[in-house]
């Protein structure tokens, strides 16, 4: 075998360096142990097309920089790539911990993770991906493209190591100037991100679960009347009869279609979940439909497989089958006659109760397609399985309604789940440092391909405190995904519930989101159709510079800087702040608070943004359009805007506006204009509000019509000094008044705590606080308060409540 030397006599080891192939384009080479095993590989789960990690590229002309080597030994093949020193590791998929994957070691099985913590080795979904920063800023990506359990071995200085059961080829990406180049080549081999429906990017609110469709319409109802922005209201299983997919409990959700329609009423989309594990039931229509179709995944001596879920002793459906998908999307098909908008697969690992494994046996059969490998055990298409569901589901929703996209959110996946749906971090923590790990969380899997990702704001398992659900709040309204989320027995979870200053926060950081909401999905359709990435890191600006690559107070939605406090001593305002070189111009929307982020602007720059709209449904093209500049040490900048109808497909035919602004300064004049567009869509008639920021959040503003160009006459250095003068004593302000409002925190150190009817003081240098409780005795919660008195001792003033 080519490349392969062996061990010594009447060994059955061998090693050497693996043979290659160039495939798809420049610089992406196919690596495999010998000629026989590239013949022999199992089909490519990841690529978009199969065939293209098959095929030849016969155009290149260069070589591999970094050749793996590898050794086989017992059934198991593990690769290296040794790499320059100094190179440092990042992707690697969901994981917990560091953004810096450098010395970690992950393991590649989907696993049901409850309350996972920073050194949990395998969460829900599988990427055996790592992206490689060389001490240059050149980046180097390398798949192992395997379904097979994968142990990832970064442990090593500068060293990347696979292993997994023989044999898989190793795909290598770069290097590339830029870590942005190798993601978006990578997302465009392993699939771009579906087109989202633009009601998706708001926010959504969900818990385990909204218990009857009057607490639903109770929930939507107080976000309208608190003028919280929200879109979207999550049913969890407690909707349906026993646990059992496709129905709905006959007290609680007696007319689904009834709720769906009153939440759409008042600008609502609903979203429903559904499980693999289909309980084992005669009589039951979806079991019945299932076993008369033999869909069911088998165990070893061929008869269906029954292990314990919500339902109890459940059946599960053999994606790897297209018959079994097909019987799926059919069920979903009809279920969206509903009025469902969108669908969550959960426990799709599969998750598995009262096994050690929490999954089911790896003996257990699966009778896959062909071209997915055909028939194999299901430790062959246990990381996939996830996604194969996810993939029917969405499939289900899109041939139900052609004039809609779906909206998929998977628990499980592998490589390529981003075709078909969107992802959330799992079971998290309402502590601290679940906070903190969110954000490299959600750069990581974006970076590995998943970019609408995002965490259970506020923590699903514990209580969260007013503190850490606001601080939360603001940074999870700043993630590609943001949702609120948490468990049976918590205390509720939703932005009103931990008070008004909480609620303050939460509104605040919701209003910034859907202010921002144009860019956004200027961001996704970015991603669909180039594969560039929504949220990364940092570093992404700037990766020769090695201060910014273990940055994980910060992020970047594109030429965007959101910089976030995650610890509970130190408020944003109050760090010192690690910025990129060049031009950083910090702005707000009149909203700046110590809980929430602080935001930079690149110099070079042009951003949309718009009304902060309580839904998206409220917008309408003919608004005005405002535009946020940030100038480059050259007096210029550029950024664009993408427009469509916000679902459906029309787009494909060109129903879209992509419209590129630029912004000149000359002889002391910046001219703003349109200087390109795409798409068949006319421009509408519509009012656009130029901000042009100076810095320390003064800007300087301008009116005009979207496509003319409109002119800003700069002031005087003097003057320019004196507006930032102004703008940056009334961000001061801001901050000093939301400091002195009371510190709710305090407040719920007395909750549940057994008192008399006396009042009780909290004590500190400056200030005094008073909590009278409740007449009845004990303080169950905040509203059980009677009054809260906050003394300032040194101003001498009062604030009740």
């Amino acid at each position: 075998m080519a490349g392969v030397e062996a061990a010594a006599s009447g060994s059955d080891v061998q090693s050497g360096n693996m043979v290659f192939k160039p495939i798809l384009e420049e610089g992406v080479f196919r690596f495999d142990c010998s000629a026989d095993d590239m013949d022999a590989a199992f089909p490519s789960l990841s690529f978009v097309n199969q065939k293209d990690r098959d095929t030849l590229l016969l155009t290149t002309k260069g070589k591999p920089s970094f050749t793996p080597t590898f050794e086989c030994v017992a059934g198991q093949q593990t690769v290296k790539i040794e790499l320059p020193a100094g190179t440092t590791f990042y992707g690697t998929g969901e994981v917990s911990g560091q953004l810096e994957r450098s010395g970690k070691r992950v393991f590649t099985w989907n696993t049901d993770a409850w309350g996972y913590g920073a050194g949990t080795t395998s969460l829900y979904q599988s990427h055996p991906w790592v992206l490689a920063v060389i001490p240059s800023g050149e980046a180097f990506g390398v798949l192992a493209d395997t379904t097979r359990r994968c142990e990832i071995d970064l442990r090593k200085e500068s060293t990347i190591m696979f292993c997994a059961p023989s044999s898989f080829p190793v795909i290598t990406f770069g290097p590339l100037p830029l870590p942005v180049d190798v993601v978006a080549l990578f997302s465009r081999i392993t699939g771009t991100v579906f087109m989202p429906p633009k009601w998706s990017l708001g926010y959504h609110q969900c818990r385990y679960s909204y218990d009857s469709d009057i607490r639903v319409r109770e929930i939507s109802r107080t976000f309208r009347e608190k003028g919280i922005p929200c879109d979207v209201i999550w049913m969890d299983i407690d909707y349906m009869d026993g646990f059992r997919c496709f129905t709905f409990d006959k007290e609680r959700f007696s007319d689904p279609q009834s709720l769906v329609k009153d939440l759409h009423d008042t600008g609502f989309k609903a979203i429903w979940m559904l499980d693999p594990g289909i309980k084992h039931e005669e009589g039951y229509f979806v079991y019945d439909s299932g076993s008369e179709k033999d869909i069911w995944t088998q165990t070893a001596d061929g008869r269906p497989f029954v292990g314990d879920v919500w339902p109890g002793p459940c059946v599960f459906p053999d994606f790897t089958q297209s018959k079994a998908r097909l019987w799926w999307s059919s069920l979903v098909k009809d279920f969206t006659e509903y009025g469902v908008d969108g669908i969550w697969n959960d426990m799709n690992e599969p998750a598995v109760f009262k096994t050690v494994t929490k999954t089911m046996p790896e003996s257990n059969v699966h009778r896959g397609d062909a071209e997915l490998g055909g028939c194999q055990n299901h430790a062959h298409y246990h990381n996939v399985y996830g996604m194969l569901m996810a993939r029917s589901t969405y499939e289900g929703m899109k041939v139900a309604d052609e004039s809609k996209r779906p909206f998929v959110l998977t628990r499980a996946g592998l490589i390529g789940s981003q075709r078909y749906a969107a992802t959330w971090t799992g079971d998290n923590l309402s502590t601290w440092e679940h906070l903190h790990m969110s954000i490299s969380m959600v750069l990581q899997l974006g970076i590995s391909g998943q970019p609408l990702a995002g965490p259970d704001i506020g923590g699903f398992c514990k209580n969260a405190t007013p503190k850490l659900f606001g601080r939360w709040m603001g940074i999870g309204a700043m993630f590609p995904f943001s949702r609120g989320h948490s468990e049976k027995d918590t205390s509720d979870h939703e932005p009103w519930s931990f008070g008004e200053e909480c609620e303050e926060v939460c509104r605040l950081a919701l209003r910034r989101r859907y202010r921002l909401l144009p860019h956004m999905y200027t961001l996704f359709y970015l991603a669909h159709t180039k594969g560039i990435p929504v949220a990364v890191p940092t570093f992404f600006v700037d990766s020769k510079d090695s201060k910014l690559r273990t940055n994980e107070n910060s992020f970047m939605l594109g030429p965007l800087l959101i910089y976030a406090s995650t610890t509970p001593d130190q408020r944003v305002h109050e760090m010192q702040h690690t910025l990129p070189e060049g031009i950083w111009l910090s702005f707000d929307f009149d909203d700046s608070h110590p809980d929430l982020p602080a935001l930079y602007l690149q110099g070079g720059s042009i951003i949309p943004f718009s009304h902060p709209y309580q839904h998206v449904g409220e917008a309408d093209p003919s608004d005005d359009l405002s535009m946020l500049i940030a100038l480059d040490e050259n007096g210029k900048a550029e950024g664009v805007l993408y427009e469509d109808d916000g679902d459906g497909y029309e787009y494909t035919k060109g129903e879209y506006l992509l419209t590129t602004y630029v912004a000149e300064l000359q002889s002391s004049v910046v001219t703003i204009r349109v200087s390109k567009y795409e798409g068949l869509w006319k421009r509408p008639k519509r009012r656009l509000h130029v901000h042009l920021l100076l810095g320390k959040y003064a800007t300087l503003d301008a009116y005009g019509v979207d496509g003319d160009s409109i002119q800003i006459t700069m002031p005087s250095e003097s003057e320019v000094s004196d507006i930032v003068y102004a703008s940056n004593k009334k961000f001061t302000s801001r901050i000093e008044t939301a400091r002195q409002i009371p510190n709710v925190e305090k407040v719920s150190e007395a909750k549940g705590i057994a008192l008399s009817r006396t009042p009780v003081e909290l004590k500190s240098s400056d200030w005094v606080l008073k909590v009278v409780p409740w007449i009845g005795g004990r303080i169950l919660s905040m509203e059980h308060i009677n009054s809260v008195m906050l003394v300032n001792k040194q101003r001498k003033w009062s604030l009740f409540h």
